[in-house]
């Protein structure tokens, strides 16, 4: 599905390193979780993938397409959802979404389908006639999580996505992630509750001042980490010795 090869971004003429030649694959029925502290690489890993900062050096594979040399094949297999929504605030919800809609190209009856389906569940569909100016943080979350989920992407891409989810939302994205994997769709997403990640992922990597210093299953990680059970446990022992 997504294959990664030597990655690599640079600030300040070089001086600093985002991240530093990281390698990575993703398989299609594949839950990813990428995890590490704040300043870590995370989100510029995940911006260089759905191609918002181009690297300095490295290949970023969809399905043997390359991210960079044919960016609208690659994007319309995707969907990303960022840490921080970043909306048109003087839209409706409704307005917004079918603006999504256009640009996914989904045809009408599908459209107001899944419209119907995710508003539903994130119980946000009686505010879509509402200007998104008016929601909570956690209802644009809600409702960027429903225009990503609406093209029924191949790869679902998500940053930090439990912030500001109320706990069944959380649980019914949970649901969504591993419903969509059973299909043989992939998702990668950050985040920092280990437990989550733990208990949701098929295969994680942590990453740390840019490098990646493990990757692999549980039982992998666990091995790497000198039998440590839980993810919090391997997550501190990994990070404190870098």
């Amino acid at each position: 599905m997504l294959k990664i090869e030597g990655l690599t971004k640079s600030y300040n003429k070089g001086d600093i390193k985002a991240v530093e030649d990281i390698s990575l694959e993703i398989e299609n029925g594949e839950i990813f979780g990428f995890l590490g502290p704040n300043g870590a690489g995370k989100t510029t890993t995940i911006k260089m993938i759905v191609g918002l900062l181009k690297p300095d050096n490295g290949k970023i594979i969809l399905d043997g397409i390359n991210v960079w040399e044919e960016p609208m094949r690659a994007k319309s297999r995707i969907s990303y959802v960022p840490d921080n929504p970043e909306i048109y605030d003087r839209l409706t919800g409704f307005e917004y979404l079918n603006f999504i809609g256009d640009m996914y190209d989904i045809a009408a009856e599908e459209r107001t389908e899944k419209i119907k389906q995710y508003t539903s569940i994130f119980n946000i569909e009686d505010a879509l006639g509402d200007i998104i100016s008016s929601y909570s943080h956690g209802m644009k979350q809600k409702l960027v999580l429903t225009s990503a989920l609406m093209s029924n992407p191949d790869l679902f891409i998500l940053d930090e996505p439990m912030v500001g989810l109320d706990p069944k939302s959380s649980f019914n994205l949970k649901e969504i992630m591993r419903n969509m994997c059973n299909d043989g769709k992939s998702v990668f997403f950050s985040t920092h509750v280990m437990e989550v990640a733990e208990k949701l992922c098929d295969k994680i990597a942590i990453i740390n001042k840019g490098k990646i210093i493990a990757m692999g299953s549980m039982e992998e990680l666990r091995r790497t980490a000198q039998e440590k059970e839980s993810l919090e446990n391997i997550f501190l022992e990994l990070t404190e010795n870098e």
